[in-house]
């Protein structure tokens, strides 16, 4: 990397200020004591950056992946335990390596095997899901139950709720949301959370805070339950994936917005290495901020040192943690809310009936499917892979068969995909109007409204030719998809038309 500019040094330090509230909320959401999401920003973001192909890109703690932690390891031990949080080292050390590899194997592509619909549902229940795991502390009060019925037993005890806690709420909304309108650096959360401490410690503020935040170095180990390997290694490959879409999808678009180059290979490696930085700092997976991303990019970044500065300066801040302790921890959980709530994609939701009703179902199973398995969303994901998959399935299997009549010649154009699965249909379509028309005595055969026309599809094809031409019907083949390999016209040879 070349030398730091004045602006990678002011976005870096401008990016930390908001990291640290952040970190602090997403290592909740995780189900981690507050002070592993700094552990999860510093090293993870400094060593990151030296990896990075984009050079907006801000690497931390993330909503969506802090989730998907809680998801993966709710059935393995007690939230903020000791055994819980090396579970947690252990899933990002997984999901580490699996990203590491991936992108040494120049496998980056894999950030576009998940389909929009299936990623577009899984981040809209995803936001339901976090927005109800923080209502309870907006409201300071914390029902038993999983996260959506206890979401829903805060909402229906008004008598409990402490409006002291909504107040420092509401205070934090209009900060993050007013202070836009002042100026697009306005930092909304810095002024949030000072205010929040400032406020909560003169007052003598009894509700729920966060309470002791360790200091020091950061507790480096390479000690992991390493038994518990081969139950997190489907939940590591799920965040490995689903947690890579964000950050690619932030460096393609800027990539694409200031024409520079972008390479989803080295991103997936820098994302690797950030997570066996987090593991290694005994904290939790993490990914690429949007939302830091573009104030980095706006607060004037001009290279991946940016990147480094946010890290060290979170290193370097770490022994003043302390000082956040009396902050009210509504607070945190509207900054966890506010940002979720930009994740959603609207435009996007509401396009998809229009588009595609098929994949439009994709998106609404993978967005309920989410929500019903909460707080296993993982499952989600797999839910909607599944539904894609067979609305892929579906969709090839279906082969329309116009035909028409000229004199003793039926001529029959299959639309779609032609494989051994949907050749009969062809043949079925046929053999109808040979059994209704009986002066037939040839059959052409035209495939240029074929989108692909495979060797088993060629075979298939050629089997049933063979049984017309045996029956007296002579068959004429015409229109092969250029596409069509040499394998595939060897099978028609001598069944094309001249």
């Amino acid at each position: 990397m070349s030398r730091p500019s004045t602006g990678d040094l002011i976005a870096g330090v401008s990016v930390a200020l908001v990291a640290i509230p952040q970190s602090l909320a997403y290592a909740e959401l995780a189900g981690l004591p507050p002070h592993y999401g700094l552990y999860a920003t510093a090293l993870p973001s400094l060593l990151a950056a030296f990896f990075v192909s984009s050079r907006y890109l801000q690497t931390g703690p993330v909503a969506l992946t802090a989730l998907l932690t809680l998801g993966a390891l709710s059935g393995v031990a007690e939230p903020g335990g000791a055994s819980y949080i090396q579970s947690a080292a252990l899933l990002a050390l997984l999901v580490g390596v699996i990203r590491v590899l991936l992108g040494a194997a120049r496998m980056g592509r894999v950030a576009y095997v998940l389909s929009e619909p299936v990623v577009t549902g899984f981040t809209a229940g995803a936001a339901v899901v976090i927005i109800a795991s923080q209502l309870p502390k907006i409201f300071d009060v914390y029902p038993d139950g999983q996260v959506l019925a206890a979401a829903v037993r805060a909402l229906g005890q008004p008598d409990e709720w402490r409006w002291s806690a909504i107040a420092f709420a509401a205070i934090t909304v209009c900060l993050m949301l007013g202070g836009r309108h002042i100026h697009r650096l306005f930092p909304g959360v810095l002024v949030a959370v000072i205010a929040g401490v400032v406020l909560a410690g003169a007052s003598d503020y009894a509700g729920s805070q966060v309470g002791d935040l360790d200091g020091g170095f950061i507790p480096l180990s390479l000690e992991f339950p390493w038994s518990e390997a081969p139950s997190l290694l489907l939940p590591a490959a799920v965040i490995a994936l689903i947690g890579f879409a964000e950050p690619a999808s932030i460096a393609r678009t800027y990539a694409a917005a200031d024409r520079l180059p972008w390479n989803a290979n080295r991103e997936m490696v820098s994302q690797g290495v950030a997570n066996l930085a987090s593991a290694v700092s005994g904290a939790f997976p993490v990914g690429g901020s949007f939302s830091r991303s573009s104030l980095n990019r706006m607060a004037g970044a001009t290279s991946a040192w940016s990147g480094a500065i946010t890290g060290a300066f979170v290193l370097a801040v770490l022994p003043l943690a302390f000082l956040l302790e009396d902050l009210p921890t509504s607070v945190l959980g509207v900054i966890v809310i506010v940002v979720v709530v930009r994740l959603v994609d609207i435009k996007e939701i509401t396009r998809l009936p229009w588009g595609s009703f098929p994949q439009a179902l994709v998106g609404a199973g993978t967005t309920f499917a989410t929500i019903g398995f909460a707080p296993r969303v993982e499952r989600g994901v797999l839910v909607g892979i599944g539904l894609a998959i067979a609305v892929h399935l579906y969709r090839e299997m279906q082969v329309i068969t116009p035909a028409e009549r000229n004199h003793e010649t039926l001529t029959v154009r299959p639309k779609g995909v032609m494989w051994f699965a949907t050749v009969p249909q062809v043949e079925r379509s046929v053999r109808e109007e040979l059994a209704t028309e009986r002066g037939l005595t040839s059959v052409v055969i035209d495939l240029s409204g074929v989108g692909r026309l495979d060797y088993s599809g060629a075979v298939a094809l050629r089997r049933i030719i063979e049984r017309m031409s045996a029956g007296g019907v002579r068959v004429v083949v015409a229109g092969i998809p250029p596409s069509a390999s040499g394998a595939v016209r060897a099978e028609l040879e001598g069944y094309e038309s001249a």
